[in-house]
């Protein structure tokens, strides 16, 4: 008998939803081993995890590691890149409804804590490493880091009173901020839980240090260095 009109149809769909579910099977077990490097490097430094080591932590053989990275190094940069996506997110969603610096200021602290509280792992494992022994890790948290000031500088060069300002004396702002925000969440990480007075002392610090830069800010002739 012929196949029906719709059957190839049929048959491609069918085709389609294998590779579907696949692909889904393979990004769940990308994520679980980039889960896994996270639960061990509660304990270790990412220098000393072993490719095996993480394998089984995530429930699959050794060798099926080499389906969803190339090596230890590649997996290093993966953990980057998810430890600081939903902060840059949500720093500039803070950053996009704020109406005023001092608002600002208050809702991207705010953000810093919550993300901190979600995602201790993240900020644990940027902390050790931002200065760890593997340089492309290293690297690459100093670049998302340089990347988070570079955003802000776009934002900031919006406001008027900074309409005048030249880029590099944005990205210079840009950085004194970003760095308060990184040094807080060092300190944050290592709060222990339910100890929320520190908690808001670490906020609170932070906010004031971030207010100080901001007072210099009418003072500063971008055109002629500060002068």
């Amino acid at each position: 008998m012929p196949p029906s009109p719709n059957a190839h149809g049929r048959t491609r769909i069918r085709r389609e939803e294998v590779g579907a579910t696949r692909r889904e099977r393979k990004q769940r077990t990308r994520e679980a081993l980039i889960d896994a490097a996270l639960r061990l490097l509660e304990q270790e430094s990412f220098s000393s995890l072993s490719l095996r080591e993480v394998a089984r932590e995530a429930g699959i053989v050794p060798t099926g590691f080499y389906r969803h990275f190339e090596n230890m190094q590649e997996l290093g940069l993966a953990l980057v890149d998810r430890s600081f996506r939903s902060l840059r997110e949500m720093l500039r969603d803070a950053r996009a409804t704020a109406d005023g610096d001092q608002r600002m200021i208050r809702r991207s602290i705010a953000v810093l804590v919550a993300d901190v509280h979600e995602h201790r792992t993240h900020f644990r494992f940027i902390a050790r490493e931002r200065s760890g022994g593997v340089a492309s890790v290293r690297q690459a948290i100093r670049s998302q880091i340089r990347l988070l000031g570079s955003e802000l500088a776009t934002d900031l060069a919006r406001l008027p009173v900074l309409a005048s300002w030249s880029t590099d004396d944005l990205q210079m702002l840009a950085a004194l901020l970003v760095g308060v925000g990184v040094s807080a969440a060092d300190a944050l990480v290592d709060v222990a839980p339910g100890d929320e007075e520190t908690e808001q002392e670490i906020a609170s610090a932070a906010e004031r240090q971030l207010r100080l830069i901001t007072l210099g800010v009418p003072a500063w002739r971008s055109d002629q260095g500060g002068a």
